[in-house]
C-alpha cells in the first residue's frame, strides 16, 4: 500500500514536470498566427479614385473593421506572427465620399505603385508614388555602397543546376 503511494505521487510529479517543461523547451514547435485580411501591393494597385464599394470589396474582400461611427472608412488589417517571433502587422485604411459612393483616399502601409517583386524583376515603371504624386527613383551615389552592391547583383551569373544520375 505504501509502495503504491509513493509510485502514484512520483509518477504524478514526474508528468507535472513534464508537462511544464514542455512549455519552456527550446526547439519546441510553435504555429505560425496570421489574423485579418491578407493585403497586397497589386490589390492596392487595382484601387482608383472613384470606384464603388462593390468594386472595392470585389478586389480587396470584406474589411476587418467596419466603424459604425465612422460607415465611410473601411479598415484592412493583417498581422502575421512566425512561430515564436516578433508580431508584424500591415494595415490600409479606405475613405468613401460622405455618400458611401466612391473611394476618395486611401491611408495606410501601401501606397498605389510598382510591388516589390516588379522592382526586384525590373518590370513596371521606374516611379513610386508618394502622396499621390509620382517620384523618379534616384540613381545610386557614385562609390556608394549602394552602387557597389547593385553593380554585384547586376555582374552575376546564373549557375547551372546539377542534374543527378540517373539510377
Amino acid at each position: 500500500m505504501q509502495n503504491s503511494r509513493r509510485i502514484l505521487t512520483s509518477l504524478g510529479l514526474l508528468g507535472l514536470t513534464a508537462g511544464l517543461a514542455g512549455c519552456a523547451l527550446p526547439g519546441v514547435y510553435r504555429i505560425d498566427i496570421q489574423q485579418g485580411n491578407v493585403i497586397t501591393q497589386d490589390m492596392v494597385n487595382q484601387l482608383k479614385p472613384g470606384m464603388n464599394p462593390r468594386q472595392v470589396r470585389y478586389i480587396m474582400g470584406s474589411p476587418l473593421i467596419s466603424d459604425t461611427f465612422h460607415p465611410n472608412r473601411w479598415d484592412y488589417i493583417y498581422s502575421f506572427q512566425a512561430g515564436g517571433s516578433q508580431r508584424r502587422q500591415e494595415r490600409i485604411s479606405l475613405m468613401f465620399d460622405e455618400r458611401g459612393q466612391q473611394l476618395v483616399a486611401l491611408t495606410g502601409d501601401f501606397m498605389p505603385g510598382v510591388s516589390r517583386d516588379q522592382k526586384l524583376l525590373g518590370t513596371g515603371t521606374g516611379s513610386t508614388m508618394v502622396d499621390g504624386q509620382e517620384m523618379e527613383e534616384e540613381a545610386p551615389a557614385p562609390g556608394s555602397l549602394l552602387e557597389e552592391l547593385q553593380k554585384e547583383v547586376d555582374d552575376a551569373k546564373p549557375a547551372p543546376v546539377p542534374v543527378p544520375e540517373p539510377l
